[in-house]
């Protein structure tokens, strides 16, 4: 008997940990995904010093509400938009072309711009998910093709793979045997990039499943 209560405040205690774990579970998602899109915007917003104002410390801050941010977009929009045009587009190939070639620069531009073509250009890499056994035959992990012949290497018959680490932005790259890689034709390529960096935990969306034999 006397030890009923003791047990009640332990379960009651053990409800409200659990309350809020799940308010957490709910919140956090929301809370850091507000942040980080607040801090995104606001870092390319403050690019632009249009409106400034003095802090009490004597420091200039700058508020711009938006607007630095609406002006860098829409000014984004433009230069694609002339990249595209076939008059301006062979202006921009040409400074591309002297870009690539200057020396001292050609090294960090030719890189930087594979870099986001690899993800949103013409040449995007990441959307050939597959899964390739690396140091066991019968032990696989998700990765992307990145060049279907790596022959210029020397080997053939290879296949260039890169795996991407979990909760992390960086990866390896491995040269393969073509016949060690399974392709992930009913994934998408983002769902199989979701899966991997989350380490297994987000699941692809059921549409892209549902292929599966």
């Amino acid at each position: 008997m006397d030890n009923q209560p003791i047990k009640s405040d332990g379960w009651r205690w053990k409800k409200i940990f659990q309350y809020f774990l799940q308010g957490l579970l709910v919140t956090a998602p929301v809370v850091i995904t507000g942040y980080l899109l607040y801090w995104f915007v606001s870092s390319i917003d403050n690019l632009l010093p249009i409106f400034q104002q003095k802090a009490p410390d004597g420091s200039i801050a700058t508020r711009n509400y938006g607007l630095g941010f609406i002006i860098i977009i829409v000014a984004l929009i433009v230069v694609g938009y002339l990249s595209s045009n076939f008059i301006t587009s062979r202006i921009f190939s040409l400074f591309d072309q002297f870009l690539e070639k200057a020396p001292g620069v050609k090294f960090i531009y030719s890189s930087i711009k594979d870099f986001f073509e690899a993800f949103a250009g013409n040449k995007r890499k990441f959307n050939k998910p597959v899964a390739v056994a690396i140091h066991q035959p019968d032990i696989y992990q998700i990765g992307f093709v990145t060049d279907d012949d790596a022959s210029e290497f020397g080997f053939h018959d290879y296949i260039t793979v890169y795996i991407p680490f979990s909760y992390s932005f960086a990866g390896q790259t491995f040269l393969v045997p073509r016949q060690r890689v399974r392709p992930l034709d009913h994934i998408k390529p983002a769902d199989a990039m979701k899966y991997v960096v989350s380490g297994g935990i987000a699941e692809p969306d059921q549409e892209t499943t549902g292929s599966k034999g």
